[in-house]
């Protein structure tokens, strides 16, 4: 009986020491979140690209030497109009964040498939740099076409659309209304 409760104080003691060990790693947790968007240029056949990425540091402990470096934009494609497409910070604190924003230009008509943008820091207690990366971005049209309607679709959709969905609905309703109710027979 005495070896029944030292086994307890034991397992209790291995896992409140696992459980402490797990509350002291504080580390930082970079999420980082970018953004495009195109402006087709009124007095060119170029379209303007503007791209912002915004870092968070959701984790608990401050990232040191944050390094972002965005090289995904292939030369042939575009050019640089304002900023950089890299750029270094000294910290980044827990729970706050930083933003970075540049843009390109392009007068290639192309759908190109940007790749995320890379995050690299440091950690007071690891030798070995951290990497995190951004969300991806959509496939980007540059110069592409605009969608059009037809004008006589469009006045079809208006003018019927609703009386069609109404129809619908109606022809649903009576479908449950209707269906015959399934009975067990004793």
């Amino acid at each position: 009986m005495a070896q029944q409760p030292t086994i307890f104080v034991v397992l209790l003691s291995v896992f409140l020491t696992s459980f402490s060990a797990l509350g002291l790693s504080e580390n930082p947790f970079m999420v980082a979140h970018k953004r495009v968007t195109l402006t087709k240029l009124k007095s060119s056949s170029a379209e303007r690209v503007s791209v912002s990425i915004d870092i968070y540091n959701r984790g608990s402990a401050t990232a040191y030497d944050i390094t972002l470096s965005d090289d995904s934009w292939d030369n042939d494609v575009f050019h640089i109009v304002s900023g950089n497409t890299s750029i270094t910070w000294g910290k980044l604190e827990a729970g706050s964040e930083l933003s970075h924003s540049f843009e390109l230009e392009s007068d290639v008509k192309i759908v190109y498939h940007g790749s995320p943008a890379l995050i690299t820091y440091r950690i007071p207690t690891q030798a070995k740099l951290q990497e995190a990366y951004s969300t991806p971005i959509v496939p980007l049209e540059i110069l592409a076409d605009p969608v059009s309607f037809k004008k006589t679709e469009l006045n079809l959709l208006a003018k019927y659309g609703s009386h069609i969905s109404v129809i619908l609905m109606i022809v649903l309703f009576t479908r449950i209304i209707t269906s015959p109710s399934k009975k067990k027979k004793n």
